[in-house]
């Protein structure tokens, strides 16, 4: 009996040191076995300046919020998984306004934001459970500035879609175009877009009023429901982007987004619908975008699958773009009479494309339509050569070794 209970004594001292550790003076310091546990789930507001390490999976529960002065700063090689969730429930991650997230990983380690679902590890760079066609697991990405936004009434400031009313720290807009909201590198973010309401849902990354004192480059989305990548106005510049196998549009353009889009891809999936939809203004103030160095890569199976459609008073050039693999019902559209109109007066400029022609067309101008009910145009699609093969404009695909879609063969 005396054994019995010497042994048992002997396990539970053995048991307490386990989760101690002691000082420089080994004085003995209790820690929380679970601590760790906790910490790496992340909920609600982020108040204070806080790491990611790359020695944990970190998690996200709802809606996370980096609110103003705080920076989020994440290493690289860092795994977030997300869980499942809609509505006002549905897991985000939202860099506030002057708040700053610095997210930098490297071709090696990237950063990758991915669902709880994904049977990924640390160490790895894919798991092996989830495809292209799994999407709306957690929501997304929303990084909100300051910078100039266009908008129906001519406020400077709106809310995000995506995130309720009440949540001021959804806000987005203002007038400092050179606004910094830290920096986006080498980030790949998987099987977002969860539903928030009725035929609404969250994009892979949301841009609101990004300024140009922003760095993002080599960002990759993949599966999302809903756009890739959406830019409500701002300043911001991004080179190095991929959408692959978005459920809507791949690259999208609104509220007067003043910046250059570079050496980017755009890669459509079985539900993919344009592979980009750029908008113009909403409200007076102006704005004209770039897109320059652009590869769009079509999907014979997808219902719809344009390559590019130009709405809403769409401003700006698109220039050194490339296109592949698209239907012969696919085309590059201005859909309205305001668009039509800017084209005429020299607001909308495209410059070179090369397009290597679906089966069936024999004209590569036929693939520019006009759909404007009152506003004719002339020259629509005049710069654009028919390619048999690999072009000389568009995105240089080797930037884009380090993806999760170039290791599954997308490219």
């Amino acid at each position: 009996m005396k054994k019995v209970l010497l042994s048992i004594f002997t396990i539970t001292i053995i048991g307490l040191f386990s989760s101690c550790n002691s000082d420089d003076d080994g004085v003995i310091i209790p820690v929380d076995p679970i601590s760790e546990e906790t910490d790496r789930i992340l909920q609600g507001q982020i108040t204070s300046d806080k790491t990611l390490t790359n020695d944990l999976i970190w998690e996200i529960e709802g809606r996370v919020t980096v609110t103003a002065g705080v920076t989020l700063t994440i290493e690289a090689g860092t795994i977030i998984k997300a869980y499942a969730g809609s509505g006002a429930n549905a897991s985000a991650l939202i860099i506030a306004r002057d708040a700053k997230i610095m997210a930098n990983g490297t071709s090696n380690n990237p950063i990758i934001f991915t669902s709880t679902a994904d049977n990924i590890q640390l160490g790895q760079t894919a798991g092996g459970n989830l495809t292209e066609n799994d999407r709306g697991l957690w929501g997304g990405l929303i990084v909100l500035g300051n910078a100039n936004i266009s908008v129906e009434g001519n406020a400077t400031e709106t809310q995000i879609e995506g995130i309720p009313a009440s949540d001021t720290n959804g806000l987005y807009g203002g007038n400092n175009n050179s606004d910094n909201s830290g920096e986006i590198n080498f980030i790949s973010i998987r099987h977002g877009g969860a539903e928030i309401g009725e035929g609404n849902e969250i994009n892979g990354l949301t841009l609101g009023a990004v300024g140009s004192g922003t760095t993002i480059s080599n960002v990759e989305v993949v599966a999302n429901v809903d756009d890739g990548i959406e830019f409500f106005g701002g300043s911001v510049n991004m080179s190095n982007a991929l959408v692959w196998a978005q459920g809507d549009d791949g690259l999208d353009i609104d509220q007067a987004y003043s910046g250059t889009i570079s050496n980017s891809v755009v890669i459509l999936g079985d539900i993919s619908d344009h592979a980009m939809e750029i908008d113009g203004p909403e409200g007076a103030l102006e704005g004209s975008f770039n897109l320059n160095g652009i590869t769009l890569i079509g999907n014979q199976n997808t219902e719809n699958g344009e390559y590019a459609d130009y709405r809403s008073n769409a401003m700006g050039t698109s220039n050194n773009v490339y296109a592949i693999g698209f239907k012969d019902s696919s085309d590059v559209e201005l859909d309205n009479d305001g668009v039509a109109t800017n084209y005429n007066n020299g607001k909308l400029q495209f410059g070179i494309w090369q397009i290597v022609l679906p089966v069936g067309v024999t004209n590569v101008q036929d693939l520019f339509v006009n759909k404007a009910e009152n506003v004719i145009v002339s020259g629509f699609g005049d710069d654009a050569q028919a390619v048999s093969g690999g072009g000389t404009v568009g995105a240089n695909l080797s930037d884009f070794e380090w993806t999760y879609t170039n290791a599954k063969g997308a490219l």
